[in-house]
Parts: C-alpha cells; sequence; structure tokens
C-alpha cells in the first residue's frame, strides 16, 4: 500500500553565458538586495504590509514577479520573526541577494535536440542573459524528465554568485512520488533529535534491531563561536558584518544537516519496510521561558531542520514518516517502562527501579518507537531484556574541501536551497578548513526544554 506525494528538488547547474552580460546579474542581485531591504524598513517605520508591497514593486527595476518574489520573501521572514515572540529578528542585507524567478516569466529554459539546455534570463526589464546550462549527467536527467513529463513541472530558480561562479539553481516537483503507508510499516525507527546528536533505534514487533548515535559536535560549537563574534562587534558598534557572519553561519549549520540526514536515510534504507517516528515538538517553544540566554540556545536548536530533510530524503525513496507525543520519552525505561524524571542526567540514563543504564538519547529513540507501536491497532509492543551495545558515529569536517560524512569514533563503534519542507537540495554548498578540535562543554538536550520530559 502506498501513498501519492509531492516533492521538489533543486538542481544546481553552472551558468555559461553567451549573450548580455554578466554584470547584469550582480546588478539586479543588488537590487534584489535593495527591494528585500526596503520591505524590512518599511516595516519598521510601522507601514501597513499591502502599502509596502504596492510602493515596493512599483519602484523595483525587476521583472514584476521577480520583484514580488523577493518583496514576498522578506515577507516571509517577517512571518517567521512575529510567529517566532519576536525572535529572530531578519536583518538587512549586506552581500547580494539571489534573484528569484517565476519559470516561464524571469527566466526560461530551451531543451535542444542534442541534449543542451539553453537559459534567458530576464536581469532586469527588457535586460535579457542567454546561454548554456553546465552540470552533471545526473542534474540534466532530472531537468529532462520535468520538462517533457506531465507528472513533473519546473518551478522557481533563483540565480546566484557561488565561489566567483555564476549559477542557476532550478526547482522540479515530481507529483506523482509514492510513499510507503505508514500502517503497513514493518520496522519503526524512533529518531530523537538533540543539539549534538541525533539517535536511532530499530524496532520490530520481534525486538529491537538496531541503534545508533549520529553526533555533531561542531554545530552548537560554531553557533556559539559566531554569536560570540557577532556579541564582540555590538559592543564595539562594529555592527556592519553581522549578516556577513549570520549568513556563514547558517550556510554551515545547512550544510552540516543535509549531511547528517544524507547519513541517517541511508541507514534506514537498510531496514525491511520502515517508518521513521519523530516527537512532535512544535509547540515547545511556545510553552518554554529559561530567561534571555537560555531563550537563545532554544530557539536555535536545529530540531525542525534536521527532521525537514530526514523526512524529505526519506520521502523520496518511499519511506514514510510519522511522529507521537512528546510526553515522558527521555524518562521512561525501555526495559521496565519505568518513568521519572531522576531516570535521566544529561546523556546519562539509568533506570531508578531496574537499574538498567544506557546512553540517554538512544533509549529515547527506543521510547519514541514503542510509543508509535503502542498506538497502531493488533501491534505487538515486544518486552526487550538487553539491548545492543551503543554504536556512534561523528560527524567531522575534513581538514579542507567540502563538509563530509562522519569518522567512526569510540571505543566502542563498530564499523538535499529549499522554500520549505518540500524542497530541499542534496548538493552541500560549503566549505571548511582546519583541524577539528574536541570540547567539553554543556549540552542541552531535547529532555532539557521540553516541559514533560
Amino acid at each position: 500500500m502506498t501513498q501519492t506525494q509531492a516533492l521538489t528538488k533543486t538542481l544546481v547547474f553552472p551558468l555559461d553565458v553567451q549573450s548580455g552580460n554578466e554584470s547584469l546579474l550582480h546588478d539586479a542581485r543588488l537590487e534584489c538586495r535593495r527591494v528585500f531591504n526596503e520591505v524590512l524598513r518599511l516595516n519598521y517605520d510601522g507601514w501597513d504590509w499591502d502599502k509596502i508591497e504596492d510602493v515596493v514593486e512599483q519602484n523595483a527595476n525587476l521583472v514584476q514577479n521577480t520583484a514580488q518574489r523577493i518583496i514576498d520573501k522578506a515577507f516571509d521572514a517577517l512571518d517567521n520573526y512575529y510567529d517566532n515572540d519576536d525572535w529572530g529578528r531578519p536583518w538587512y542585507k549586506h552581500e547580494t541577494f539571489p534573484l528569484r524567478m517565476n519559470y516561464g516569466e524571469g527566466y526560461n529554459l530551451f531543451l535542444e535536440d542534442d541534449g543542451t539546455v539553453r537559459f534567458r534570463i530576464s536581469a532586469k526589464p527588457y535586460n535579457h542573459v542567454k546561454g548554456v546550462l553546465r552540470g552533471t549527467q545526473d542534474q540534466f536527467n532530472l531537468l529532462t524528465q520535468a520538462m517533457k513529463d506531465d507528472d513533473w513541472h519546473v518551478g522557481t530558480a533563483e540565480a546566484l554568485c557561488r565561489n566567483g561562479r555564476e549559477e542557476l539553481h532550478v526547482t522540479v516537483t515530481n507529483e506523482t512520488v509514492e510513499v510507503g503507508a505508514k500502517t503497513a510499516a514493518e520496522t519503526v525507527i524512533g529518531v530523537d533529535i538533540n543539539e549534538d546528536c541525533v539517535a536511532l533505534a530499530t524496532l520490530t514487533e520481534n525486538g529491537i534491531e538496531d541503534s545508533i548515535v549520529i553526533d555533531y559536535p561542531e554545530i552548537k560549537e560554531e553557533r556559539h563561536r559566531y554569536f560570540t563574534m557577532r556579541k564582540r562587534m555590538q559592543e564595539a558598534r562594529q555592527t556592519a558584518f553581522n549578516d556577513v557572519f549570520r549568513d556563514k553561519e547558517q550556510r554551515f549549520v545547512h550544510d552540516q544537516l543535509h549531511t547528517v540526514s544524507r547519513r541517517v536515510v541511508e541507514w534506514i534504507q537498510r531496514f525491511d519496510s520502515p517508518v521513521i517516528v519523530f516527537e512532535d515538538l512544535k509547540d515547545m517553544r511556545d510553552d518554554i521561558e529559561y530567561g534571555t540566554r537560555m531563550n537563545r540556545r532554544l530557539h536555535s536548536l536545529p530540531f525542525a531542520k534536521p527532521r525537514d530533510f530526514i523526512t524529505y530524503k526519506a520521502a523520496w525513496q518511499g519511506i514514510p514518516s510519522d511522529d507521537v507525543d512528546p510526553e515522558y520519552t527521555s524518562q521512561q525505561c525501555p526495559i521496565c517502562g519505568h518513568t521519572e524524571r531522576a531516570n535521566r542526567h544529561k546523556k546519562r540514563f539509568k533506570c531508578r527501579k531496574c537499574e538498567h543504564q544506557d546512553h540517554a538519547d538512544r533509549g529515547a529513540g527506543i521510547s519514541i518507537a514503542q510509543k508509535w507501536l503502542r498506538t497502531q491497532e493488533d501491534r505487538n509492543v515486544p518486552a526487550l531484556n538487553t539491548l545492543p551495545q551503543v554504536r556512534k558515529w561523528e560527524l567531522r569536517r575534513q581538514a579542507s574541501g567540502p563538509v563530509d560524512g562522519p569518522t567512526v569514533t569510540h571505543h566502542t563503534v563498530e564499523g538535499h536551497q529549499t522554500d520549505g519542507v518540500s524542497g530541499v537540495s542534496d548538493q552541500s554548498t560549503g566549505r571548511s578548513s582546519g583541524v577539528v578540535r574536541k570540547t567539553q562543554s554543556s549540552v542541552m538536550t531535547r529532555d532539557d526544554v521540553s516541559r514533560t520530559t
């Protein structure tokens, strides 16, 4: 039994400009930045949003639909800001802003008989940049399918400059991706997402199959490092590079979480007919008030984004996802079921009743899988007497080159641009250098910030 779902990918193509000037693209991105910043400025000056839209669109030196795309992007940022109780205020952009365009309006693509794909970008009204797309054969195969197949369509695109190279990031959507039915799943993957790791536990009606903890400590370390730099700059009243550091931080976290999500889905694909189960934490932030410092950490925790990335990548492989109430999942013993706050202390779990000891996050993953099985009719929740040894991966940056996969650590170890949840690029954009250092620092888990766990 399967269900049909629409899923979006972002394809990345270097641009071979053959007509028009590349400087037109740069100028258009500067105008996009001006439009974005103008929306923010008028909003902070107290203007009505309908009036902002009319005035900014009228004065924008862009194709009308492109201007509307940038305005919508600014309004989306403001909506998120107000929805998060005025946390994460959008700041004025100092770098160029991607040129966001509708297919057939701001840009167009033409498929030649030899398989070449030509492009035309309306950088500004009546000013076109033309040329040929370059890229990998896999990317071209998907783009060609989207241009020819009725079940696919080509969507919005962004023209941007990355590492000195002009690129076009094109979204393509398959309207008929078949995803397995949750209720027909044979294997339940409980996923516990924390500030510095994601823990996965695989459960069937016969018992626990496997488990793993994927650590990504650098995300927390880098976030703290960038926060410290921004704070020092603010104290010195040198705020010009605030957005530069913020954008670098976001790109780093984005790339790291893409790598984590790919590893997670690759691991999950080993099992028969899986369903991925997360905790439903959508209301968590609204229910917590810990003060300025802890609230900053809470709101920056990567709970939603890794879930979105994992769900999206898994759906492309036909794997469904679901969620359960997070209540007590971190406090409940997976062996005897005893639930008590004192069972857990940071990363250590020790049941006060049966004295079972475990990695706290791995134990939470098992509890999530058990809870999901209890919600299903005619499904057996297996009794667990022993658990497999905890296996861990740690995501590390390479000494040079792109962010890559995890390396195996610890003596206990064996050896997808987004417009939202539905559209995630599988391509990692960040590059890193230097030696990764291990630190001993406090870690805030989902247990520390949940109201009831």
